[in-house]
C-alpha cells in the first residue's frame, strides 16, 4: 500500500524535516550573529562580479552579517542572484537589504532572500511586514521618540543614523534612559580602533561600515585581498575591546 506523503515535508528515514518556506536565519539569529560579530559592511556595486567577490572577501575575513544597499537600477534583481550565491558558498553568511523606504519594497527583498531589512528611517507598515515574515527589521531613528517608536513595533536593534550628524554622545544618551534599546550606529563610523574604541564605549551593540571598508580605489582594481585584511583588522580591534570591557 502506498503511503502518502505531504509535499511540504522533507521525509527521512529516521525523521521529517520541514521544507524552508522562509528566510535562511530566523530573527533571533539574524540577531545573535550580529551581536557576536558586530561589524555590519555597507555594499552597493552594479556589477555581480564585484559583489561576489566582496562578499567572499568579508566572509572569509569573520563577517557574518551583510547588507546589500537598494541603490541602483534593477538592485533586487542582483540581491536576488547574491542570495543564492551566499546560500551555496557562504553557508554562515546573514544578507540583509538596506535603504527601503517603503513596504512594497521591502517585501520584494524578502521574498528575494533578504534575512533583515535596514532603512534610513523607520515606517510602520515596513515594521509589519517584515513582523508577518518574522524577519528582522532595523530602521533609521534619530531621537528617542523615533525609538521608543520603532520597539513598540518590534523593533529590536535600531539603526542610529546619521552618526556622523548625532555622534556617539546620542548614544550614550540614549542608553540612560533606555538601557534596553540596542542599537546600530552607521555613518561617522571609522575602521579604526579610535573610531571603533569610541562608539562602543558610548553603548552601541554595532556598527556599520560602508565606503572605508571598500575605497573606490581597491573595487577599481580588484584588491580583494586589501577589503579580506582591513575587516580582519576590524575584527580583531573589536576582539580586543570586548576582552577589555
Amino acid at each position: 500500500m502506498s503511503v502518502w506523503r505531504n509535499p511540504f515535508i522533507v521525509h527521512h528515514s529516521s525523521f521529517i524535516i520541514p521544507k524552508k518556506t522562509v528566510a535562511r536565519f530566523s530573527r533571533l539569529e539574524v540577531y545573535q550573529a550580529i551581536r557576536q560579530v558586530p561589524v555590519v559592511p555597507v555594499f552597493y556595486h552594479a556589477d555581480a562580479d564585484v559583489c561576489r567577490e566582496v562578499l567572499g572577501a568579508c566572509y572569509r575575513a569573520g563577517i557574518r552579517a551583510f547588507e546589500f544597499t537598494n541603490r541602483g537600477d534593477f538592485a533586487h534583481e542582483l540581491f536576488s542572484e547574491l542570495a543564492k550565491i551566499a546560500a551555496r558558498d557562504f553557508p554562515e553568511l546573514v544578507l540583509g537589504a538596506g535603504t527601503l523606504v517603503e513596504a512594497g519594497t521591502a517585501a520584494l527583498y524578502i521574498q528575494s532572500g533578504a534575512n533583515f531589512i535596514v532603512g534610513p528611517s523607520f515606517h510602520e507598515s515596513i515594521a509589519r511586514t517584515c513582523n508577518r515574515r518574522k524577519v528582522a527589521y532595523m530602521p533609521g531613528c534619530a531621537t528617542l521618540t523615533e525609538i521608543s517608536t520603532a520597539e513598540e513595533f518590534g523593533v529590536e536593534v535600531v539603526k542610529v543614523f546619521p552618526g556622523d550628524t548625532l555622534g556617539p554622545g546620542f548614544v550614550k544618551a540614549v542608553k540612560g534612559p533606555m538601557p534596553w534599546t540596542s542599537v546600530m550606529v552607521t555613518g561617522g563610523v571609522e575602521p579604526t580602533r579610535e573610531s571603533l574604541s569610541t562608539w562602543f564605549k558610548a553603548g552601541v551593540t554595532a556598527v556599520g561600515i560602508g565606503s572605508q571598508l571598500f575605497p573606490k580605489e581597491v573595487l577599481a582594481n580588484r584588491q580583494y585581498d586589501q577589503i579580506e585584511t582591513k575587516a580582519k583588522e576590524v575584527l580583531a580591534i573589536l576582539a580586543e575591546l570586548r576582552v577589555k570591557s
